[in-house]
């Protein structure tokens, strides 16, 4: 009788964790190059911007893999889809998590006493 081992979920979130911070460390250093590139100094507002794009992006792709998956196109896998609903859904979730850090620390600065 073989013995079948149960996949690791620890190892492949972690792994799924380091991917994103990787991407996220691109994006924002290709914001940065297009920046000096372009003879002026990064800006957040410009790094945010790039960021949420590239989550929107994200979604609008698994949404469009999951509508060809569901009308039956024979050239889209069902693993296809689910990596890339998980791609948007990470990428979205580190989006809602800088967004409430923001307000937060928005929050602070206003409660500061001058």
């Amino acid at each position: 009788m073989v013995k079948t081992e149960l996949i690791d979920t620890s190892r492949i979130e972690a792994m799924v964790a380091q991917l994103k911070a990787a991407s996220t460390r691109a994006q924002v250093g290709n914001v940065a190059g297009q920046a000096n590139a372009a003879g002026t100094k990064p800006d957040f507002a410009d790094a945010l911007k790039a960021s949420l794009e590239q989550v929107n992006t994200s979604q609008q792709q698994a949404q469009q893999l999951g509508q060809e998956f569901a009308m039956g196109d024979d050239k889209v896998n069902l693993s296809d889809v689910m990596i890339a609903v998980q791609k948007a859904s990470i990428s979205f979730q580190a989006a809602v998590q800088v967004r409430n850090r923001l307000v937060s620390a928005y929050h602070e600065i206003m409660n500061m006493q001058v």
